[in-house]
């Protein structure tokens, strides 16, 4: 380790580190346009420059490497004159549309104009006119008014994606940033170069003009369509108290995690998320003339038909179709009350159907937790109609994805032989009534627990937002009805909040140790 003095506080840095990495770790910020740590030094924004005692000019902090005793001054009136001339220089060419810039809030020119800035605009000449509104790609709009040429978006699709749809072209005052000819941005991770830009150059067509970023609340959460697991942001609205909003959940962003996703996410993850608010089961359905309604009533009469099966010794009569969104907690319940107390062979898995995977984040897996439903000791058995045994009396699914793979009329088939059906799903489908009742669950953002990836790794998360209606997490139902079935009282009752679940998991698993 060797000893730098950043601002006359004394940091420790290992060698090869750059300037601007050894400010960062000791909490003093350097502003910057280009810099990004996934990506090599470039210092074309400038805005990094530093002093350093005994050199004769300004460095750029980004590509500077310490050396041992190294003083380096962020804040001295070199280094904040210098930083007032860059933006100076930005922004005779930027176009003051802040009111309606979508990046207004978050966007680094804004702040750094508002510490560095605030002066007379010395310039006489109009500023110059530049093409606006650029079809990039399915998800992008480029106004290259607004363009600073950190060139963030060129190198992303250069170095991590591959693809090198964007290039920088012309020179002098006519440098910009464009799309090659004949090649729009048609990649995976297109979304990334939206959350990527400082300055709102690119802007996501998904969010354009739907509202603004200091409405919005930003909530830690695990993305759910893959098995990849990537760490996001979930950026919502609380509404306001004069109207409703048409949705809650306005965008999707990537959360930095260096063993799962890097500083990405892939278009799918980005752009799912409607499935949060739109169709959603917010009221209990009960069909089959079962007049019964109210939360608590239906439970006990769901725990009542199992109770049933369990006093005549006839539990090998109750069929489970499970699903791998489910959360490791709650898959550990089932296994526990279904399995190990009641003794039921007939669990099978019904998934969304397996999608293309690609070499950088996306699996082909849609869950995200069919390792954790592995490592709990559940054979992930494929489902088929057939396997609905002719004495089967109590079917209980868990998600409606049956609907997606099966026809209807071939489930009607099958479930009119079946006395009691119930179904737990976060979305309304026509399933809804073809069962017995129907119980509105949550959604992974809305509810705690833990989620396994394709790697193995575990990871917990906290709910983001509320379930819609009546909509209960799954691990609630089940450590309820654990309590009510009169086989181990003692052992369900604990189970208030999934970290004790998970507590239990460690106890009794070896995997979750870890």
């Amino acid at each position: 380790m060797m000893k730098i003095y950043i601002d006359d506080r004394e940091v420790h840095v290992e060698k090869g580190m750059t300037v601007f990495k050894a400010a960062e770790n000791a909490g003093i910020e350097i502003p910057h346009l280009c810099y990004h740590p996934a990506f090599p030094p470039e210092g074309t924004c400038r805005m990094c420059l530093v002093e350093i005692e005994g050199l004769p000019k300004l460095e750029l902090a980004c590509s500077t490497q310490v050396k041992d005793g190294m003083k380096v001054h962020t804040k001295s009136e070199k280094v904040v004159e210098a930083r007032k001339g860059v933006l100076e220089f930005l922004l005779a060419e930027h176009p003051m549309d802040c009111p309606i810039c979508d990046q207004a809030g978050d966007c680094k020119l804004q702040d750094y104009y508002e510490e560095y800035g605030l002066f007379e605009n010395n310039f006489s000449e109009s500023k110059e006119r530049r093409e606006k509104k650029i079809r990039l790609g399915k998800h992008l709009i480029h106004d290259n008014e607004r363009c600073v040429l950190c060139r963030r978006c060129v190198r992303f699709l250069r170095e991590v994606v591959g693809t090198g749809e964007m290039g920088v072209f012309e020179r002098g005052i006519a440098t910009e940033v464009n799309i090659l000819d004949g090649m729009p941005i048609d990649n995976n991770y297109s979304g990334n170069l939206a959350q990527l830009c400082p300055v709102g150059a690119i802007t996501d067509t998904d969010f354009r003009f739907q509202t603004r970023s200091w409405f919005l609340e930003k909530g830690e959460a695990i993305c759910p369509l893959c098995s990849r697991g990537c760490n996001i942001f979930i950026e919502h609205h609380r509404g306001f108290s004069r109207f409703d909003l048409p949705k809650r959940v306005y965008r999707i962003s990537a959360r930095e995690n260096a063993e799962i996703n890097s500083y990405w996410i892939c278009d799918i993850g980005r752009y799912g998320y409607y499935s949060l608010d739109e169709n959603r089961a917010e009221k209990i359905i009960a069909n089959n003339n079962i007049s019964i309604k109210n939360y608590e009533a239906v439970l006990a009469f769901f725990t009542e038909k199992i109770k049933r099966l369990l006093y005549k010794k006839k539990t090998s009569r109750i069929t489970l179709l499970l699903n791998t969104f489910l959360t490791n907690e709650e898959l550990f319940l089932l296994k526990k009350i279904f399995q190990d107390d009641l003794g039921i062979k007939n669990i099978f898995f019904i998934d969304p159907p397996a999608g293309e995977s690609d070499a950088i984040l996306l699996t082909s897996d849609r869950t995200p937790n069919k390792k954790g439903a592995e490592e709990l000791g559940f054979e992930i058995t494929p489902f088929e109609l057939g396997n609905l045994a002719d004495e089967t009396e109590v079917l209980i699914i868990f998600g409606n994805y049956i609907a997606e793979i099966f026809s209807l009329s071939d489930i009607q088939a099958y479930f009119d032989r079946i006395k009691d059906t119930f179904l737990f799903t976060p979305h309304r489908s026509e399933l809804d009534s073809k069962v017995g009742i129907m119980f509105p669950t949550a959604m992974t953002p809305e509810k705690g627990g833990s989620l396994t990836n394709v790697d193995g790794k575990i990871q917990k998360f906290s709910p983001v937002l509320e379930a819609p209606g009546d909509g209960k997490a799954e691990w609630k139902i089940l450590a309820e009805l654990g309590t009510k079935l009169d086989v181990n009282f003692k052992y369900y009752k604990k189970f208030l909040s999934p970290e004790e679940i998970f507590r239990q998991m460690q106890k009794e698993i070896p995997f979750f140790e870890k």
